[in-house]
């Protein structure tokens, strides 16, 4: 992630998608296609009003149907076209998806902590996260690139996936990145270019704290 090409001044907002029933039943969604609550739309509405005061340039989305319908509710305030890519979806995470955070501990405790002390995993048998980073990252880096001067790309996707391309953009170590913490329903992230490169700007913005609901997914 160059980003710097003299310090174009862009941004890129990633926003996560609003809340889903298996998000408060703590399940791990993973690549499963959950739809939004009645409650994640009323956020994801919420959510677009604000970001559409930052005048977006673009909007990118994964093509699952939590971050599909969020990033709808900007496009239609907007009048922006929404461009979905399967390379923005969640971590694939195998036998853990489904499984509520109690039962991941309680059936891959091992697997489980290892991942929380940053050691590679293929959480379920399924994805590092250093290959979701490697499939999402260029997405984002692509359509960045054909921001204008000072341009605004929103990214909707997922709380997972968000983490690994904000780590890959910082150029920080993948045991680290969990350091940067998860993401609220429909919160987001700022990555502002300056003249070495992607700064971190705000992270979970949009709202009062609140608790962060099946960060990976």
């Amino acid at each position: 992630m160059n980003g710097g090409n003299g310090g174009r001044d862009r941004r890129i907002v990633l926003w996560r998608h609003g809340q889903t029933s298996w998000n408060l039943e703590r399940r791990f969604q993973g690549s499963t296609d959950i739809e939004l609550t009645p409650a994640g739309l009323a956020q994801a509405r919420r959510a677009a009003r604000l970001l559409a005061a930052l005048k977006p340039d673009a909007i990118i989305a994964s093509d699952l149907q939590r971050a599909a319908a969020t990033a709808a509710e900007l496009a239609a305030i907007t009048r922006l076209e929404v461009t979905h890519d399967e390379g923005l979806r969640e971590t694939y995470a195998g036998s853990w998806q489904g499984l509520t955070h109690e039962e991941i501990v309680e059936r891959y405790g091992e697997q489980y902590a290892a991942w929380k002390r940053g050691e590679p995993v293929r959480r379920g048998g399924g994805e590092l996260e250093t290959e979701v980073a490697d499939r999402a990252a260029p997405i984002v880096e692509r359509s960045a690139d054909k921001l204008p001067d000072g341009g605004t790309l929103v990214v909707v996707s997922h709380g997972g996936t968000i983490r690994t391309t904000i780590g890959r953009f910082l150029r920080l170590e993948p045991g680290s990145w969990e350091a940067l913490g998860g993401l609220s329903n429909c919160c987001w992230s700022v990555l502002g270019e300056g003249a070495r490169g992607w700064r971190l700007l705000e992270h979970n913005a949009g709202t009062l704290p609140e608790p962060v609901l099946g960060d990976d997914d």
